[in-house]
């Protein structure tokens, strides 16, 4: 593969990450606006984030079966284009429409469904176009790329809401047009000449896979889907103490919200670039990162002046840096190609379970209690980094614990 060909692929896959990404956080710096022009409660507006989340949850698995049957390509491309159409129908029942709130999530629903055949399915095609140490490196720029996405959207969206705040719904049909041309033109999948086989025996080996290394798999999606819920779970408290408590409004408030995902993005890139297939490696990685989630939450209900909060709040930021990249590289891994978009696709349901849950969640701690709502944070990543030190265990054949990369099964 020339180098230059190579670097296309790789853009045109970090494409695709941004995309999802976009669909939730360029709605954070709106969330207020939103409210008021609609009229709306405060889980009202954290529903529509949770609406795309949980479509999205429960059609990735489908989306995943269909990828590893035909191929990744022919589930990105129409995903793509459901993804902006729904943007498109956001947009007009916000504007135009009657009942606008109700069409907003009528829209939301089919970006979710949309969104479930991008980036999980985007991860399965990075295992099966790059391997070893460069599918790790990869990898890495995947989850760069999906918190670039983080970073960016807050500014995006500020800077469209300047405008009208539903213009960031308008978006979305664009910048998957650009996404849409990469992949097409440039992501030519390896000719797969094994016919896939019947569901059943399909469904025979990977519960084959869950049965030998379930144990370890499940515990890596729930220490993701934890990164993402924490992720959405504070920038919706922060979106929302920026303008009640700081007076903070627009483009600054789009800066500031990106502050902490600029953070985890730079610490992605660095993780995903040096922990190559090690898997001893990821789990201390992991470890580390978990406790210093655990160190920011926990001491954040010690401060309340911004500049302050920023800095402890962007120390969890690095350890869910060092957490995804590792996750990623484990979980693509797991298995061979034949079954890798389905078991990619369950980590991104529990990804997209993590982001519905955020709001509402938070939304319910808030109006319990500020510090309450950072110690019960604290207390569940403490926990979650228990399991990972616990039960992330990866074992070959012989029952020896792997330090490279995991058992990969064939059809049987």
């Amino acid at each position: 593969m020339a180098k230059k060909n190579k670097t296309m692929i790789i853009i045109a896959i970090g494409s695709i990450p941004l995309i999802m990404t976009l669909g939730n956080s360029m709605l954070i710096p709106i969330l207020p606006a939103m409210k008021s022009s609609l009229n709306l409660s405060q889980m009202q507006v954290s529903l529509t984030i949770t609406v795309f989340s949980i479509a999205g949850a429960v059609f990735i698995p489908i989306v995943g079966y269909l990828s590893d049957r035909y191929s990744r390509k022919i589930v990105i491309i129409p995903s793509l284009i459901l993804f902006g159409l729904g943007g498109l129908l956001a947009g007009l029942g916000a504007s135009v429409l009657s009942n606008g709130y109700t069409w907003v999530l009528i829209g939301r629903t089919i970006q979710g469904i949309g969104a479930a055949g991008t980036a999980p399915i985007a991860m399965a095609l990075t295992g099966d176009l790059f391997k070893g140490g460069e599918q790790s490196r990869v990898l890495g720029i995947f989850e760069a790329s999906n918190g670039l996405g983080k970073v960016l959207s807050p500014i995006l969206g500020s800077i469209l809401a300047i405008m009208v705040w539903y213009a960031v719904f308008f978006a979305f049909p664009i910048i998957c047009l650009i996404s849409f041309l990469l992949v097409l033109i440039f992501v030519k999948e390896k000719q797969n000449r094994q016919a896939p086989p019947p569901f059943r025996k399909y469904i025979h080996g990977l519960l084959g896979v869950f049965k030998q290394e379930g144990r370890w798999l499940i515990t890596t999606y729930i220490a993701g889907g934890t990164c993402l819920f924490t992720l959405f779970g504070i920038l919706f408290f922060l979106s929302d103490i920026l303008e009640k408590d700081y007076n903070i409004d627009g483009v600054p408030k789009g800066f500031i919200l990106a502050i902490p995902l600029l953070i985890m993005v730079t610490t992605s890139y660095i993780t995903g670039s040096k922990i190559g297939k090690n898997l001893e490696k990821m789990k201390k990685i992991m470890i580390i990162g978990f406790i210093l989630m655990t160190i920011s939450y926990g001491t954040l209900v010690f401060f309340e002046k911004l500049a302050l909060f920023l800095a402890i709040l962007g120390i969890s930021s690095v350890g869910a840096g060092l957490i995804l990249p590792c996750v990623n590289s484990l979980i693509t891994g797991a298995v061979g190609k034949e079954r890798r978009g389905f078991v990619t696709s369950l980590y991104g349901s529990v990804r997209f379970l993590g982001v519905a849950a955020g709001p509402p969640i938070f939304s319910r701690l808030m109006e319990w209690s500020r510090n309450g709502m950072f110690l019960s944070v604290a207390a569940f990543t403490f926990l979650v980094g228990i399991l990972v030190l616990l039960l992330l265990h990866v074992k070959g054949k012989d029952g020896k614990d792997k330090k490279t990369t995991p058992i990969r099964y064939k059809y049987i």
